[in-house]
């Protein structure tokens, strides 16, 4: 819901039309076709799709660390068994000037979509945004969607001393009104139920914090041993990690949103690996293990892609219920970074997200000399 105006200013040119239409996605090439499908093959629209993103993410951040790339796109538009994906351009006359998304669980949270609207700045406040996200809603509805949310981020910097703030409904943390991605959510009858915060670290992180962060969690991890592998899970490993991975859909703080425990299997988790390979998305996975039993009771995971050399991005990181009180995510957060700054060097920091609740992994993350970056508005609308 991230990039529109709460109002609209100045009419569409009454000599044109606002067309919105579907954006093709060609699926993947078979086994020995010659790879995938190169920027040359993919739609005008779909590309034009990819420079609005990535024009937004200057716009905002100045880089496109949170962008994905083309590659990470095409794998991601081409949607999954997991999740159908659709995305739509709008142009009024022959120029690209907003998008619209829907994305539709299909194993679980069956009653939910993901709603997502972007608009050039230049067409912003015609009522391109709302045309845009009505069009989204509906899809939602007619695929019987009831619970529709939606995110959107914004710099440290954007919010403004003495600004209005808009708390979060059930979780913690709360935005600026005067940010014209908030005022348009509530204008359109979103409720904030969540705000997280985006922290970065700065890379190399010393050998001697590592050093001392590490020596101090083994002192209460003696019944631990770690592990980690890049890229695929040892088959070995594989059920227990789709079981980690379920549960961490529903152990991160999740507020009000309407979500439900996403079912993982060992199919799941292969799909999710291949997923990463065909965009071009590099991954290191450290992991914690139970000396008595030899289960696996903690992960935490960083991608890189080469496109983007410089960042690094810290996805999940879970310890098992059990199993906490050992410093276990201290343990293989730190784990994880040595090897990366070792398998990465070209990178200088590292990105992160994290509930304003979710007092104690921001506490580790601070340890570790993350620093607050964003925020972070977590969308929800009930249709009736």
């Amino acid at each position: 819901m991230d990039r529109t105006e709460p109002s609209e200013s100045a009419p569409i040119p009454g000599h044109y039309a606002l067309a919105i239409a579907v954006v093709g996605v060609p699926p993947k090439r078979g086994p020995g076709s010659g790879g995938d499908i190169g920027a040359a093959e993919l739609s005008q629209d779909f590309l034009a799709c990819q420079a609005m993103e990535e024009a937004h993410a200057m716009a905002v951040w100045g880089n496109l660390e949170r962008c994905l790339t083309l590659a990470e796109a095409l794998e991601f538009w081409r949607g999954s068994p997991y999740e159908e994906r659709h995305l739509f351009l709008a142009r009024i006359g022959p120029e690209p000037v907003g998008l619209c998304s829907v994305t539709l669980p299909l194993r679980e949270n069956l009653a939910t979509a993901g709603i997502d609207v972007l608009v050039v700045p230049g067409w912003r406040r015609r009522g391109v945004g709302r045309a845009l996200l009505e069009h989204a809603e509906a899809m939602a509805r007619t695929h019987g969607r009831s619970s529709l949310d939606s995110f959107h981020e914004l710099p440290l910097d954007a919010v403004r001393t003495g600004s209005q703030m808009v708390p979060a409904e059930s979780g913690a943390g709360q935005l600026p009104l005067d940010d014209p991605a908030t005022a348009f959510a509530l204008a359109a009858g979103y409720r904030l139920e969540q705000v997280e915060r985006s922290s970065r670290l700065k890379l190399p992180v010393s050998g001697e914090l590592l050093d001392r962060l590490e020596s101090d969690a083994f002192g209460h991890a003696g019944d631990y041993v770690l592990t980690n592998w890049d890229g695929r899970c040892p088959d070995s490993l594989v059920a227990a990690y789709a079981g980690l991975r379920a549960r961490m859909s529903t152990d991160a703080p999740t507020a009000g949103m309407d979500w439900e425990r996403e079912d993982w299997d060992a199919d799941r988790v292969r799909d999710d690996e291949l997923v990463l390979v065909r965009g071009g998305v590099q991954s290191s996975v450290a992991a914690a293990l139970h000396r008595r039993t030899g289960d696996l009771v903690a992960y935490s995971v960083l991608t890189w892609r080469p496109l983007v050399p410089e960042s690094l991005i810290q996805q999940d990181t879970l310890v098992g219920e059990e199993h906490r009180g050992h410093r276990l995510g201290m343990l293989v957060k730190a784990a994880n970074l040595r090897r990366a700054q070792e398998k990465w060097p070209r990178a200088r920091s590292v990105l992160t997200w994290n509930a304003s609740e979710n007092q104690h992994m921001l506490a580790i993350n601070t340890a570790l000399g993350f620093r607050p970056a964003g925020y972070e508005g977590e969308w929800q609308k009930r249709l009736g």
